[in-house]
């Protein structure tokens, strides 16, 4: 290619990783963490919240479903104004409105007050994850994007872990108030540094037809040199596709419409998945003969095995076929759930495969995010990667709410966990569907 010519989709694949990109991967982690921190908070401030207030634990429900239903919305959303408007825009508003809003509950004297702000925080929340996904994307090299999208997700695990280690001392110091307040300070502040650091994604600014002065200077911010006023930018990723690809319609589109459903189908298995553990794993335990003590281990073990996954994953995905990586992932997570249903009588046998089923089932979905990342090209990606945290937050939703209704059944365990393994199974045969339509794909427009 003639050396005037610059390919913003090929710019960065032969290059290290430069300043620029390390920057928007340690401000994706921060945000990460922010996010699993304010996330997760609602769990530890939760004993606190029925104490003070007098009321009963089955009024919680709609103050815990709230926040999963923002995600939701947000999710929603954020994707199809973020490419509109930009990645960078959408994330610093939806950080500020995170840290707004989680404010706002610590000010709340009521649980419908408190159930609102929380449902606004939510969609804060979603529309900061699918976006900072998407940025990393379109910021890394193919040769590493993966890794760079899965481990980023790690952040959130430590955003919730801390969030533990510190709510119960705040609480104890200063009340439940406190944690609200320092879940909405820390975004704001945050969000300084987002306004000052975080870049806009070169692939969106040749999308939107920038003035040439500001594309020859975002070009040289992440490679010094490597552009000038007579460069012209192109985008052979467009080029390989004729079709005018504009809002979420477009993610059914003939072109996308099997990678689109089979996505959504395995992420919405993943997180129904997740969020039943994530809420009914300690009760269940209990409901087994365990301890709390014991319960609250295997929800431990649980996250650790997931944020040891959600950095591999990324690995093994640049380095193998990542939709068979992705189909392993969900598959390996129906065997140990079926294995826990088996041997679910010894807490040190279940303890062991509940690490290794969060290992397996974190690192799926969060390969998903990255499938959906790599599906979809630049004008609609934003929309992709949001539309499924979107439709994985209905899976979640649905998670969590069905253990309500099942843990009343009086199953067992062993039938519980016998159920589970039938929505990663169906996950695990999307994936490998949407690996296999794509190889036969790949074959007829080579032959």
């Amino acid at each position: 290619m003639n050396k005037n010519v610059l390919d913003v989709h090929t710019f960065l694949d032969d290059r290290p990783i430069g300043k620029q990109q390390k920057t928007v991967i340690i401000l994706g982690l921060l945000i990460l963490m922010l996010d699993g921190f304010d996330t997760m908070m609602m769990g530890f401030i939760a004993p606190a919240l029925l104490q003070d207030w007098g009321i009963e634990r089955g009024d919680l429900g709609p103050l815990m479903m709230s926040g999963i239903v923002g995600l939701s919305l947000g999710s929603l959303i954020a994707g199809p104004l973020a490419d509109r408007f930009g990645r960078r825009g959408v994330i610093i508003v939806a950080v500020s409105l995170v840290g707004l809003f989680c404010l706002a509950c610590a000010f709340t004297h009521d649980l419908h007050s408190l159930t609102v702000a929380r449902l606004l925080t939510g969609v804060g929340l979603g529309a900061t994850m699918p976006n900072i996904t998407t940025l990393l994307a379109e910021c890394a090299p193919l040769r590493r994007r993966s890794l760079l999208v899965t481990s980023a997700w790690c952040g959130f695990g430590m955003g919730g872990a801390i969030c533990g280690l510190v709510s119960e001392h705040l609480i104890e110091l200063y009340t439940w108030r406190s944690v609200f307040i320092t879940g909405g300070v820390l975004p704001l502040l945050l969000v300084v540094a987002l306004i000052v650091w975080l870049p806009e994604s070169l692939r969106y600014r040749l999308q939107r037809n920038q003035a040439q002065e500001r594309m020859v200077a975002a070009a040289n911010a992440l490679v010094a040199g490597s552009a000038s006023s007579s460069t012209r930018f192109v985008n052979s990723e467009l080029d390989m596709s004729t079709e005018a690809v504009r809002g979420p319609a477009a993610l059914l589109s003939q072109r996308y419409r099997l990678g689109t459903l089979t996505i959504w189908l395995a992420m919405f298995m993943g997180f129904f998945h997740l969020y039943f553990l994530t809420n009914w794993l300690p009760l269940t335990a209990k409901a087994a003969g365990m301890s709390f003590s014991q319960g609250a281990t295997l929800g431990i073990l649980l996250q650790l095995g997931g944020a040891i996954g959600n950095f591999t994953v990324g690995l093994k995905m640049d380095r193998f076929e990542p939709n068979r990586i992705v189909s392993i992932m969900f598959a390996g997570c129906a065997v140990f759930t079926l294995l826990i249903a088996l041997f679910s009588s010894s807490f040190a046998a279940v303890g062991a495969l509940v690490f290794f089923m969060g290992y397996v089932l974190m690192s799926a979905n969060a390969g998903c995010f990255a499938l959906g990342a790599a599906h979809y090209p630049t004008p609609i990606r934003a929309t992709g990667v949001s539309w499924v945290f979107g439709i994985g937050r209905v899976g979640a939703i649905l998670g969590a709410g069905s253990g309500a209704v099942i843990t009343t059944w009086g199953w067992t365990i062993t039938d519980m966990f016998v159920l589970l393994a039938v929505p990663v199974a169906t996950a695990a045969v999307a994936i490998h569907v949407k690996r296999r339509m794509q190889t036969k794909a790949l074959s007829t427009v080579t032959e």
